[in-house]
């Protein structure tokens, strides 16, 4: 009984460190998941953006989080943000995913936060791919436009 206390404190140390490697890991998988999987997709999403006159811009905070930036058409304006963030300290991919946007030019923006692919268990979020992303982007950027069309 007398050395409980050590072990207890033995303990402590030990799930502290593992708290500390698995909050580096996700850190690790997060920017190596932006690195080869989303930049790739907002980049080939970018490409095929071009032909409708729409430009883009790639936003990137390492370790915190990554964006694409969509213009409304021949403008500099942004018309929609799809923000993929890691939060502060996370020791699992469980990532946020943040929508903004302008229902018109001259109109305040519109944010939103949700779960990031909230259908995939982020023990499997590694497992996507560019086109997983670009269908998600997609789909989100669609939804907004047009609610923001049908709405007042």
């Amino acid at each position: 009984m007398a050395d409980d206390w050590k072990a207890k404190l033995t303990s402590y140390f030990e799930e502290s460190r593992i708290i500390q490697t698995s909050i580096r890991e996700t850190l690790d998988n997060f920017n190596h998941f932006c690195e080869f999987v989303v930049e790739p997709a907002f980049e080939a999403l970018s490409e095929e953006l071009q032909q409708f006159k729409i430009k883009t811009k790639l936003i990137r905070v390492k370790g915190r989080s990554i964006a694409i930036r969509i213009n409304y058409a021949n403008s500099r304006i942004a018309n929609f943000l799809y923000i993929i963030s890691l939060p502060k300290k996370s020791f699992e991919l469980k990532l946020k995913l943040r929508i903004e946007g302008r229902k018109e030019k001259k109109s305040p923006c519109q944010e939103r936060v949700e779960p990031f692919m909230k259908d995939v268990e982020y023990s499997d979020i590694l497992n996507l791919d560019q086109n997983d992303i670009i269908k998600d982007i997609i789909e989100h950027y669609r939804n907004f436009n047009f609610d923001a069309l049908s709405r007042e």
